[in-house]
Order: structure tokens, then sequence, then C-alpha cells
């Protein structure tokens, strides 16, 4: 593992920290009806902040799952699923029900974590994918490229951080 962390990640409250190490994978906004019911659902907890951005999407910074830990506060952390029979995990500081990240039962090798929730200097946004489930009234920024499903480029980075992980690099 690289051992110099480059990114932060706290709750609101400061008691869960996560180290990032290295670049990440890919910055992006999701409008995939699962994130959008997986934010309704934590937004709903007591006292939790807004994860959605106002255009309904939910922004994220991915990395390997190699180069981020949990340095404080592991015991507050609760995965919460949509089903029982979810392959994913959104990941709360139950401390203060901060959004801290999301992960995966099994398989994929990456870690979303919730963009804001990041401390200090971001990477600016790549991405915005799977806009087919914004909603309606939602009017999206051009800043970036939008997808309606999930952008090549967003593909090719997730296939090269694999590779990487697979040759120890």
């Amino acid at each position: 593992m690289i051992s110099v962390p480059t990114m932060t990640v706290t709750c609101s409250c400061g008691s869960v920290e996560l180290k990032a190490f290295g670049r990440p994978i890919v910055s992006s906004v999701c409008y995939c009806d699962d994130c959008q019911k997986g934010a309704e659902q934590i937004e709903s907890l007591p006292n939790a902040g807004a994860i959605r951005d106002p255009d309904g999407g939910t922004a994220y910074i991915l990395f390997r799952k190699d180069r981020i830990e949990c340095s404080n506060g592991a015991e507050l952390l609760k995965g919460y699923k949509l089903k029982e029979t979810s392959a994913t995990n959104r990941v709360v500081a139950t401390c203060c029900n901060s959004a801290v990240f999301m992960n995966f039962d099994r398989g994929p090798h990456w870690v979303s974590a919730y963009r804001a929730r990041f401390r200090g200097e971001l990477p600016p946004l790549q991405f915005r994918i799977c806009t087919k489930f914004k909603p309606d009234s939602a009017v999206l920024p051009d800043d970036v490229p939008s997808y309606r499903s999930y952008a090549p480029g967003f593909i090719v980075r997730l296939l090269a951080s694999r590779v990487g992980m697979l040759l120890g690099r």
C-alpha cells in the first residue's frame, strides 16, 4: 500500500475517519435508482444530512479497496442495504448518521466514498452517470460529460485499477 494518505474522509462529528492513499479511480455523480433510494434511506435517519446533490445525484470518489482504510471509529460504522439480498452496503457513521461510503459484499474491487465527506482539496468531478434515472425536474449542469448509462471512460478506469491491483501497482 502507498504509505502517505492523500485524502481524508470524516463523518460530520469527526468520530469516524478514513484515510485514502494514492490517486482515486474516478470522481463521479450517480443518478441510478439504487443510489437515489439509498440516499433517501440514509437521509431519513435522525439528524442525517443530505446525501444527494440538489439535482438528485449522489457524488462519489472511488478508491481501490486496498487504498482506503478506517483509521478511527470503525466500531461506529453500520451498513444499510436496500433489500436483504442487496450486494451493496451504504455505510453510515452511527454517531451522527453521516453517510461515509458504499461498498459491496463481494466482487467489485473499489469503495465509493461520499464526496461530501472528504476533507481538503478534492479531485475534479469527471462524469455524471446513469442520468436516465435522474428526477424529471432535474437540470444537469454541463460542467462534465453526462451519460445515460455508464461512461466508457468510467469503465476503463475501473478496469485499469483492477489490473493495477492484480499486478501489485
